[in-house]
C-alpha cells in the first residue's frame, strides 16, 4: 500500500473541482459569445427593424391629384386638402365625451364611436375626407374640453366645382383616390401623383413624441390637364338632351359637339346623366356615343354618295331612274314617303329626299360591293376612332368577305351594321375638314405641354368634298334637315332615322335612332353637332332636328362663329 504525502490528497481534489467548474463556465461563455456573434452578424437588421417599428409610425403624405380645366380655364375637377381623423384608444381618457363631440361635428352614432374609442389598440380611424374647417372646429373643441387621444392627418379629396355638369365626361374618383370612370379613369396615371411618407418617433403606446425625430419623403403632385370641353356649352347640351328624351319618348339621347378642324370635343353627353352622390345606374357612366352601337340609318348616305363620287362613277348631278322598290337580298326596300312609282333623280335629289331605294340601287348596280367596302374601310367604319375615353367599341360591320346578298344594299342606307355614333361624327368631320379625318379627343394640354393628335389618311378628295357639301346643304334647306337649320348660317348636314334591330333578327316597330349631324359654316366649318334620340317613335325631322336647332343656335353664338350672311 502506497503511503500518501501529508495534505496532498485534499489539495489535488480541490484543484480538480475548480478545473471542471472553469471548463463549464468557459463552455457556457463560448456559447453565449457565439450566440451574440450570430445575432450581431446575421440578425442585426431584423432586430433593428423590429425596434424601429416599435418606436415609429409611418404616415402617408398624400399627393395632390392633378386639376382638370375646361378649354377656358374653368376648374372642372380639383383636389383640396382635408383631414383624416383617428384616435389612440389607449390615450382616450373620456370616450363618452369624445364620442359626443364626434357626433356633433362628424355625424353618425355615438355608440359606433364608443366601440372604436374603447378598442384594445393604439390606432383606429374615426373619419376620412373631413373638410378642414370642420376638422379645425373639432380640434378646437377637443382642446377646450381637454379631451385627449384624437389626432388629425392631412389628406386630400376630389371636388367638382360645377357639380354634375360634365360628370359623365370627367368621371369620378373613389375613396382610395383612384379614377373610376370617364377621364378620371382614362388619365388616372397622369393625374395621380406619388405619395410621400413621414416616419414619426413614437412612445411605447404609439403616441407621437412631440419634437421627436422624423424622416420625410415629400409627395409629388399629379399633372394638371386642360380638356377641350366648354363647360357652358356642355351644360346647355345636357339640359336640352334630357328634355328632348322626355318629350320624344326616347330610351336615351346623345349629343356631341366638335371642332371638325381639330377633332376637339367641345361637349358630349348621353342620357341618363350620372349623379355621383347616389350612383344607382352604372349605365349612366357610359358615353353611349362611344360605348354603344346603333344602326346609323340615313346618316350613312353621306358616306355612300361620297364613295361613289370619289370612285368617279357619278357626280352629284348624274341622273338615274329610281324604281318604287328595290330588292335587297330577300327583302324589298321602299322609300319612307310611300312613293309607288318610278322617278328620275339626280344623286343630289337622292340625298335631299333621303331615298333608300336610290341608295340601294347605287351600291348594288353602280358602285359595287368591293368599291363600297373599300370606301367604308377608308372612313374607319367598324374601327375604334381612338377617342380618349374608356369603353370605346368597334361596332359590328361586315368585311367584304363576309358580305351576303343583302349586306351592300342594306348598308347603303345605314342598316345592316351597328356602330358607335362617334364614328359617324368622325366621318362627317372628315367631309367638313376637306376629306381628312381627325381623331376626336378631349385632352388639349398635359401640364404645360400641348398634346398633338394624329389625323387619318385622306378619305376623299377636296373635289368630292365640294360636291358632297353642296348636296348636304340641300338637305338643310330643302330636305328633312330644315327643322335644324339656324337662320343666317350656311349649314351642311344629314338626318337619320335608323330602324333598330330586335332580338329576333327583325326590326322593332316604330323604334328609331332619330338623328341629325351637321356643320357650319359649310365653306369654313368651325362647329359640328350631332344629336341623336335612341329608340324613339318619332322621325328625325320632328324630334332630333328640333333639339339640334336649339343646341346649334346657341352654340354658334357661344363660340363666336360668324354668320354666313
Amino acid at each position: 500500500m502506497r503511503a500518501s504525502r501529508p495534505g496532498g490528497g485534499g489539495s489535488g481534489g480541490a484543484d480538480a473541482g475548480i478545473s471542471v467548474t472553469r471548463k463549464i463556465f468557459l463552455a457556457l461563455a463560448a456559447v453565449v459569445a457565439g450566440r451574440l456573434a450570430f445575432l450581431q452578424l446575421f440578425k442585426h437588421d431584423e432586430y433593428a427593424a423590429a425596434a424601429t417599428n416599435q418606436r415609429t409610425n409611418k404616415v402617408t403624405l398624400h399627393a395632390m391629384r392633378g386639376t382638370i380645366y375646361d378649354r377656358n380655364g374653368n376648374v372642372l375637377a380639383m383636389s383640396v386638402e382635408c383631414e383624416t381623423v383617428y384616435a389612440n384608444p389607449k390615450v382616450v381618457t373620456d370616450p363618452s365625451g369624445v364620442a359626443e363631440l364626434l357626433v356633433r361635428f362628424l355625424g353618425g352614432e355615438k355608440l359606433d364611436y364608443m366601440d372604436l374609442l374603447t378598442e384594445d389598440t393604439t390606432f383606429v380611424y374615426l373619419a376620412q375626407k373631413v373638410d378642414q374647417e370642420v376638422a379645425e372646429e373639432l380640434a378646437d373643441e377637443l382642446a377646450k374640453k381637454e379631451l385627449t387621444g384624437v389626432y388629425f392627418l392631412t389628406d386630400t379629396k376630389r371636388v367638382y366645382p360645377y357639380g354634375t355638369t360634365a360628370a359623365q365626361v370627367i368621371g369620378y374618383v373613389g375613396t382610395e383616390g383612384t379614377g373610376l370612370s370617364g377621364l378620371e379613369l382614362y388619365y388616372d396615371d397622369v393625374l395621380t401623383g406619388t405619395d410621400g411618407e413621414m416616419l414619426m418617433e413614437t412612445g411605447l403606446d404609439g403616441t407621437p413624441i412631440a419634437g421627436g425625430a422624423s424622416q420625410v419623403t415629400e409627395a409629388k403632385d399629379g399633372t394638371d390637364l386642360v380638356i377641350s370641353i366648354d363647360v357652358d356649352l356642355q351644360e346647355l347640351c345636357e339640359g336640352v338632351i334630357v328634355e328632348a328624351a322626355k318629350t320624344y319618348s326616347a330610351e336615351s339621347g346623345s349629343v356631341m359637339v366638335t371642332d371638325p378642324r381639330s377633332g376637339e370635343v367641345l361637349a358630349a353627353c348621353s342620357t341618363p346623366l350620372p349623379d355621383f352622390s347616389n350612383i344607382e345606374d352604372p349605365a349612366s357612366l357610359n358615353l353611349k356615343l362611344v360605348s354603344s352601337s346603333f344602326e346609323p340609318g340615313s346618316l350613312f348616305k353621306v358616306l355612300t354618295t361620297s364613295i361613289g363620287i370619289e370612285a368617279g362613277l357619278f357626280t352629284k348631278d348624274t341622273v338615274y331612274n329610281v324604281p318604287a322598290q328595290v330588292t335587297v337580298g330577300s327583302d324589298v326596300v321602299t322609300d319612307v314617303d310611300g312613293r309607288d312609282y318610278a322617278m328620275s333623280m339626280s344623286v343630289r335629289d337622292m340625298l335631299v329626299r333621303s331615298s333608300n331605294t336610290a341608295m340601294a340601287q347605287l351600291v348594288q348596280d353602280v358602285i359595287g360591293a368591293k368599291t363600297f367596302s373599300e370606301g367604308v374601310e377608308r372612313y374607319g367604319i367598324g374601327h375604334k376612332t381612338g377617342i380618349d375615353f374608356p369603353g370605346e367599341v368597334d361596332g359590328i360591320v361586315r368585311t367584304l368577305d363576309e358580305y351576303d346578298g343583302a349586306t351592300a344594299g342594306s348598308m347603303a342606307f345605314g342598316q345592316g351594321l351597328a356602330v358607335p355614333l362617334v364614328q359617324i361624327v368622325r366621318a362627317f368631320g372628315a367631309v367638313a375638314n376637306g376629306g381628312v379625318p381627325c381623331t376626336p379627343h378631349f385632352l388639349v394640354y398635359r401640364g404645360e405641354e400641348e398634346v398633338e393628335w394624329p389625323t387619318g389618311d385622306r378619305v376623299v378628295s377636296k373635289e368630292t368634298v365640294a360636291q358632297e357639301i353642296e348636296m348636304m346643304r340641300g338637305v338643310m334647306t330643302e330636305g328633312s334637315g330644315t327643322t335644324g337649320a339656324v337662320e343666317g348660317y350656311d349649314m351642311a348636314g344629314k338626318t337619320g332615322t335608323g330602324e333598330q334591330a330586335d332580338e329576333s333578327g327583325g326590326y322593332r316597330k316604330n323604334s328609331f335612332v332619330s338623328s341629325l349631324c351637321a356643320f357650319a359654316n359649310a365653306d369654313d366649318p368651325q362647329l359640328l353637332v350631332y344629336v341623336g334620340l335612341n329608340n324613339t317613335p318619332y322621325l328625325s325631322s320632328s324630334s332630333a332636328g328640333v333639339a339640334f336647332h336649339e343646341i346649334a343656335q346657341q352654340a354658334l353664338g357661344m363660340l363666336g362663329v360668324a354668320s354666313a350672311s
